[in-house]
């Protein structure tokens, strides 16, 4: 069954899966999580603060239990109570949640002058599987051959704003290539502006009319 998509802000949205509640780096303001429903999971990608919010996560809590899958990096920036609930996972290591096997990706950057902003090995893409339905979160990332080389994959998340991940055309380029069904331009928003999500609709679907570019509203 193909989850229910609530996007939140930037970078962070819910997953609503077969009765299981995900939510992927849920930050900025407490208050944008007041009306959703309570998660099951959660999935941090990075420590930066648009993906790690430790006064959302705590927030959160205060809803009920959840279980917490990070990489090692951001489970050493987090609270010490949430510390005892998160499970870390690295990149290319996988886990079984549930019904779920979910497997951390690789997120980096490539061009020389953004290397530091996103080295390879801290963070976490995540591809989530159930039933055959499969869901690549891509977290900050160019278009790494690790994204390019996907395959069979239902519903896509892909950041495109400089200088922090990829420009408009790195995104459609790598979109072609793994050619999710459907996919999400997320987390476009950067130094001087916002991305031209637009643009990057009509490339991708000029080229491959069988990708659906879903754009939903993140700000």
């Amino acid at each position: 069954m193909e989850p229910k998509v609530i996007p939140i802000y930037h970078a962070s949205f819910i997953l609503d899966w077969d009765g299981k509640i995900i939510y992927v780096d849920p930050a900025w303001d407490k208050k944008l999580y007041q009306n959703q429903p309570k998660p099951n999971l959660v999935l941090i990608t990075d420590v930066h603060f648009d993906h790690l919010d430790n006064n959302v996560l705590e927030s959160l809590s205060q809803k009920g239990e959840f279980d917490l899958i990070v990489p090692k990096a951001v489970c050493d920036q987090l609270l010490e109570k949430l510390k005892l609930k998160a499970k870390i996972l690295n990149n290319n290591e996988e886990t079984n949640w549930q019904d779920f096997k979910i497997k951390a990706l690789p997120m980096y950057n490539l061009t020389p002058e953004r290397l530091e902003f996103h080295p390879k090995g801290r963070g976490n893409g995540y591809l989530i599987e159930k039933d055959n339905f499969r869901v690549y979160i891509a977290g900050d990332t160019e278009d790494i051959p690790e994204m390019r080389n996907l395959e069979n994959i239902n519903l896509a998340f892909v950041p495109m704003n400089l200088p922090y991940t990829m420009s408009v055309e790195q995104a459609v380029s790598a979109v072609l290539k793994f050619q999710p069904k459907k996919v999400y331009p997320y987390h476009y928003r950067g130094e001087t502006g916002f991305s031209d999500v637009n643009k990057f609709k009509e490339l991708v679907e000029k080229e491959n009319k069988n990708i659906e570019v879903i754009l939903a509203k993140w700000y």
